[in-house]
């Protein structure tokens, strides 16, 4: 059978595999690699309907070509987790590739790419409770602020929640903030310095505590200025890169930064643009 033909005929005939699965993996020791720091695959895109990578439009909706992708980048040295949906999590614990990977649940999935309701973004994919109980490292939030949209005041509200939630259970909340605003009908991130600094200083601010809580941010530009808003540990994500060359140059330059802990990249790695994801991963380890 294939990848696919495996998985399916385990969710149908024995659908209790995958919470045996999640405990009997063997967990992380730490979310770093021997370099000191995190190089985490993020796999969540597609349950907010973005499947674009590129000119394709679905190129992330082969769930079959999406899984091989992720269990190439998942075994390269110094990759050292994984950020998905419940839907992806539950397919690689099948397939047995996260023994010693940090795991992160994505939580808030309602915000829909595209939608008139994409700031209303709820909680619909795991939570605290599910994430302990899956023997996981942490859950990640997409927190975007619009200042005009009336639905920001409970996005930021269900995000402190969720900080709280995860803090109780001395669990990692990953939160990666923008400032956000309509334009031309859709939500577009604003990634000047002066909105991404904005970003960080209300997002730090969540939660009872912010003892367990990391930012996952976008690289821009001046990140020295933009990084000095907090000393929350912090993360960076990759994005749709157009030109890999410069991104990885970006991604070395504020790796260097004193909060900074390592990359959260998805597309980027899984869907390079020659097509090698081994290389593009190893690549993305060596800038480490």
């Amino acid at each position: 059978m294939n990848t696919v033909e495996r998985i399916v005929a385990k969710r149908v005939h024995d659908p209790d595999a995958i919470a045996e699965a999640a405990a009997a993996r063997l967990r992380a020791k730490s979310p770093f690699n021997d370099k000191g720091a995190a190089l985490i695959i993020a796999a969540d895109h597609p349950a907010r309907g973005a499947n674009a990578v590129g000119a394709d439009p679905l190129a992330m909706a082969d769930r079959g070509e999406l899984l091989e992708r992720l269990c190439l980048a998942l075994e390269r040295p110094g990759v050292t987790g994984v950020l998905a949906t419940s839907d992806v999590i539950d397919d690689l614990l099948l397939l047995g590739v996260l023994d010693g990977k940090t795991v992160l649940g994505s939580m808030n999935r309602t915000g829909l790419a595209g939608s008139s309701f994409e700031i209303d973004d709820r909680f619909a994919c795991y939570d605290a409770e599910t994430i302990a109980r899956m023997r996981f490292d942490g859950g990640k939030m997409l927190t975007r602020i619009c200042l005009e949209d009336p639905a920001t005041p409970s996005v930021l509200e269900n995000t402190a929640k969720a900080i709280d939630s995860l803090a109780e259970r001395k669990l990692l909340a990953m939160v990666e903030p923008f400032l956000s605003g309509w334009i031309d009908g859709k939500i577009k991130n604003d990634l000047s310095p002066e909105a991404v600094i904005r970003s960080i200083t209300i997002a730090s601010g969540l939660g009872r505590t912010s003892a367990y809580t990391w930012l996952k941010l976008p690289v821009v530009a001046e990140m020295e200025r933009v990084l000095a808003a907090s000393t929350l540990p912090a993360v960076l994500l990759g994005g749709e890169v157009t030109d890999p060359d410069a991104a990885f140059a970006s991604w070395q330059e504020a790796l260097a930064l004193p909060t900074v802990q390592g990359l959260v990249v998805g597309r980027s790695l899984l869907y390079p643009h020659d097509g090698d994801v081994a290389k593009a991963v190893d690549t993305a380890v060596g800038l480490l």
